[in-house]
């Protein structure tokens, strides 16, 4: 299939999508349908009026080096080209791997994704047992431009806690997490239904992310639908 024949088909199965009842909170099952999930949180950003719209396309960890790719963007944008904060929106499409970082310490140390995934934790070199890239470690959180090119400041924090204050919207795939339980499983030997494992995932998910059912599906329907610029790391 073609990306031209793709994107055509995600457009056209949005009109279906939007056709049917609000979106419920999402719960486990291998394949959602759009009364599973937050879909009108996800038609919003479809809508989003800014002037500027940005989608990461991240499937890889790397060390969290995307997140200051999505820093260098909101930076590049207001201050080297005078576009407004509220002019710039910036999306987060975590799949593969780079779905982890969309859940919680719970999962993390539970799960053990740090030693999983080959993730250190920068605070004690040993596989992380949290997640090292949500919270910000910045002591001074105040948007004083006067500190815009101190490397401890608001405007060069890194952290997803931070991009999120400043706009940036993360997703999480749902159908990653739902592959991901399964891998769990398998690499663990458990007796365990992975639905167990994802309804538990989805009940720590980082505060501010939205699930969405498809994340490539997803991807087409922000380029085509809302005209975001696709940007992969």
């Amino acid at each position: 299939m073609s990306r031209r024949t793709f994107v055509s088909s995600a457009t056209a199965g949005l009109a279906a999508l939007g056709a049917l009842s609000s979106a419920a909170e999402g719960h486990a099952q291998l394949v959602w349908t759009s009364k599973n999930w937050k879909l009108a949180e996800f038609e919003t950003l479809l809508r989003e009026p800014a002037r500027i719209r940005q989608v990461y396309d991240v499937t890889q960890i790397g060390e969290g080096k995307f997140l200051n790719n999505i820093k260098n963007s909101l930076n590049g944008l207001r201050f080297g080209f005078n576009v407004p904060a509220t002019q710039i929106k910036v999306v987060g499409a975590l799949h593969g791997p780079a779905n982890l970082l969309n859940y919680d310490d719970f999962i993390w140390e539970k799960y053990e994704i740090g030693a999983w995934l080959k993730v250190n934790d920068p605070a004690t070199g040993k596989p992380a047992v949290r997640n090292p890239f949500f919270k910000s470690t910045v002591s001074n959180k105040s948007e004083d431009l006067s500190r815009l090119n101190d490397k401890n400041s608001f405007y060069q924090d890194t952290s997803m806690e931070t991009l999120q204050a400043r706009g940036v919207t993360f997703l999480s795939c749902h159908t990653a997490t739902e592959e991901q339980a399964r891998v769990l499983i398998q690499r663990n030997n458990w007796a365990k239904d992975p639905e167990e494992i994802v309804r538990e995932m989805l009940s720590h998910i980082l505060p501010g992310v939205l699930v969405v059912a498809s994340m490539v599906a997803a991807i087409a329907l922000l380029q085509a639908e809302g005209h975001y610029t696709y940007i992969t790391v």
